[in-house]
C-alpha cells in the first residue's frame, strides 16, 4: 500500500494511492507498507530514487543501511511492533529523506505509524517540512519506546517480588518454570528493544553529520534532543536486561534447590530403611543355627531391634546438621 500525505486544511492528509494513480508533486511524505513492486518503481521514477528492496533493507551492515546519494538520505533501522502481544517482532524499516519528501518503507505497522498516521488524518499535524515529519515520526517511535521501557521495568519488579517473597518456599518447579517463561518473553522483548535502540542511536549519529550546516537550527537541536533521549533509554534497557539475568539465575538456584530438597528427601527414606532392611534379610535367611526365631518373644525383639536401627542413624545425622 502506498500513502500519500500532502498539506490540506491546515493539516497533513493521506491519500491511497492507486496503481493508476499520479503521485502528488506536493506530496511531504510517502508511505510504502507491505509495498508492490509497481509501488516502489512508481516512487523510484517519481522521485528519481533507488529505494532499497527487503533484503537490502536485511543487511547489518553500516553501509548499507545509511548512507548518502546526492542530497538524499538513506537510513534504515529496527522498529518494534506487536510488544502487546506474545509475540512482539522487530523489522528493519527505511527512511529517505530528501530535501522535499520523505519516503517510508516497511514491511511492519507499528504503532507509532498508525498513531501519527491518524493524527495526520485528524489534522492535528501541520507541519510544511519534510524533516519536521521525520523528527515527529522517531519522537513517535522513541516515545513509544519508553512506554515499553518503563512498563517492562514494572513487570519485572513484579517478577522479583514474586520470585523473593516469604511465600516462595512454598513454590514447586511448575510455578518457578511459569516464572522462567515469563523471564524468557520479557528478555526477548528487552533484547528487541535494545537492537532497536541501537541502530535508531547510529541513524542519529549519521543524521548529525550529514545534516550539520545544511538543515534548519530547530532539526540540529531536535536531533540532539533525541539522541540524549535515545542513549537515556539504552542505559535503562541495559539494567533492566542485567536484572533479568540476574532473575533467570536466581530463579535456576531456586529450583535447584527444591530438587536438592526432593533428593535429600529420597535419601533420608533410604537411610531410615536400609538398617532395619538389613537386619529383616538376616532373619529371613531361616537357617537352623537361628535359635531366636523358635522363641517366642523373637519377633518382638526383632521389631524393636528394626525401629532401633532406623531410629539411631536419623538421630546421628540430624545431630551433626545434615539433615
Amino acid at each position: 500500500m502506498l500513502k500519500a500525505y500532502q498539506q490540506q486544511n491546515g493539516g497533513l492528509k493521506g491519500v491511497t494511492i492507486g496503481q493508476d494513480d499520479i503521485l502528488p508533486a506536493d506530496a511531504i511524505w510517502l508511505d510504502l507498507l507491505n509495498p508492490t513492486l509497481e509501488e516502489r518503481r512508481k516512487v523510484d521514477q517519481t522521485l528519481g530514487l533507488e529505494m532499497p528492496t527487503r533484503a537490502d533493507m536485511e543487511e547489518i551492515e553500516i553501509s548499507s543501511r545509511l548512507y548518502e546519494e546526492g542530497h538524499n538520505l538513506f537510513m534504515t533501522a529496527m522498529v518494534l511492533a506487536q510488544t502487546d502481544t506474545e509475540n512482539p517482532t522487530s523489522d528493519a524499516v527505511t527512511f529517505v529523506l530528501t530535501p522535499e519528501r520523505l519516503v517510508t518503507a516497511r514491511y511492519i505497522d507499528p504503532q507509532p505509524f498508525r498513531t501519527y498516521a491518524l493524527r495526520c488524518d485528524r489534522a492535528i499535524i501541520n507541519v510544511g517540512r519534510a524533516d519536521l515529519v521525520f523528527m515527529q515520526i522517531l519522537d513517535a517511535i522513541v516515545d513509544r519506546m519508553a512506554d515499553i521501557l518503563e512498563k517492562t521495568g514494572g513487570d519485572v519488579e513484579i517478577i522479583s517480588a514474586e520470585i523473593f517473597t516469604v511465600n516462595a518456599s512454598k513454590m514447586k518447579t511448575g510455578d518457578f518454570q511459569g516464572i522462567l517463561r515469563r523471564l524468557g518473553h520479557k528478555h526477548g522483548l528487552t533484547s528487541k528493544m535494545r537492537e532497536s535502540l541501537l541502530t535508531i542511536g547510529r541513524m542519529l549519529t549519521f543524521m548529525t553529520q550529514s545534516l550539520d550546516n545544511k538543515s534548519q537550527k530547530d532539526v540540529r537541536a531536535h536531533v540532539k534532543t533525541l539522541v540524549r533521549d535515545v542513549q537515556s533509554l539504552q542505559d535503562q534497557s541495559n539494567f533492566v536486561a542485567t536484572k533479568l539475568s540476574y532473575l533467570q539465575d536466581a530463579t535456576l538456584g531456586l529450583i535447584n534447590s527444591e530438587q536438592n530438597n526432593i533428593i535429600k528427601i529420597m535419601s533420608v527414606a533410604a537411610m531410615v530403611f536400609l538398617p532395619p532392611t538389613l537386619f529383616a534379610s538376616i532373619w529371613g535367611m531361616n537357617f537352623r543355627a537361628m535359635p531366636e526365631l523358635a522363641e517366642w518373644w523373637g519377633y518382638p525383639l526383632s521389631i524393636v531391634v528394626m525401629i532401633i536401627s532406623a531410629v539411631l542413624p536419623y538421630l546421628f545425622f540430624k545431630r551433626r546438621g545434615w539433615l
